[in-house]
């Protein structure tokens, strides 16, 4: 196998909860050592790519901010490349609204163009229902990652895939969704990184996000069985295929030997 670069999935892949997984350092120092190129990619939207070097660098895992692309940003990526310097009411954390000031966009619940909906652990009831009567009165809907639910310390609780099917049900307009599985994802940290699809591997834990969108952005899949993904049995009744399955990364050494 010949492709060089990676684009990883982080919860499930390189860490579970504040664990990392074992043998995720190693994988990372042998990418280092090796001169590939890599991007931590995920859907959380919460956090800035500084507070999650941060949380990795916590658990032993040295990640450099720069190598890693959240949902955020690239809803930050799509908004300014449909409607440069427009406005928006934001429904998240600092990771998203640091991003989508970055692109230029003024936030505002006054007649925004958008309303951007991703994670957040302060929602209630009013910003919900501002969010809807935007929505209903004509603003464009996002969503930053299509997430259900999602695990906390008391068990899970509702994340931006919930939030957006209740605005949805209130207002009648769905949401595009821009994080994992939809390509345009992948094709933005693709760009973020500077390789090409052709070059590059998608390793995730999620057969329904990481695997099927890297097989639609034309990435080679590797699924590990570290995370959300249980047995062989989900794999096999699953009519899109990773093109790898390993334990974790720490079986996947021999993709980065160089001729392989």
């Amino acid at each position: 196998m010949s492709r060089q670069h990676f684009l990883l999935d982080m919860d499930g892949v390189l860490v579970r909860g504040n664990t990392p997984v074992a043998g995720a350092a190693e994988f990372l120092k042998r990418l280092e050592s090796s001169d590939r190129r890599y991007l931590v990619v995920t859907n959380n939207s919460m956090y800035t790519p500084l507070d999650l070097a941060h949380r990795l660098r916590t658990m032993g895992l040295h990640i450099i901010p720069e190598r890693i692309f959240t949902s955020a940003m690239a809803t930050a990526n799509f908004l300014n490349d449909q409607a440069p310097a427009a406005t928006a009411f934001v429904v998240g954390e600092s990771g998203l609204t640091t991003a989508i000031h970055h692109a230029g966009y003024v936030i505002t619940e006054i007649d925004p163009d958008y309303v951007v909906l991703g994670e957040s652990s302060q929602l209630n009831i009013e910003t919900i229902t501002t969010a809807v009567r935007l929505v209903a009165d004509g603003a464009r809907f996002i969503a930053t990652n299509p997430d259900t639910a999602g695990p906390t310390e008391s068990g899970i609780a509702p994340a931006t895939g919930a939030v957006a099917a209740l605005i949805e049900k209130a207002s009648g307009v769905s949401p595009y969704v821009v994080g994992k599985p939809n390509p345009y994802m992948f094709r933005a940290a693709l760009n973020h990184l500077d390789v090409h699809s052709e070059d590059t591997y998608m390793v995730g834990d999620n057969l329904h996000t990481d695997i099927k969108g890297g097989m639609e952005a034309g990435l080679e899949t590797v699924l590990v069985m570290s995370g959300v993904t249980a047995g062989d049995a989900v794999v096999a009744r699953s009519p899109y295929r990773p093109n790898h399955i390993v334990g974790s990364v720490a079986e996947i050494s021999l993709l980065t030997e160089d001729g392989d």
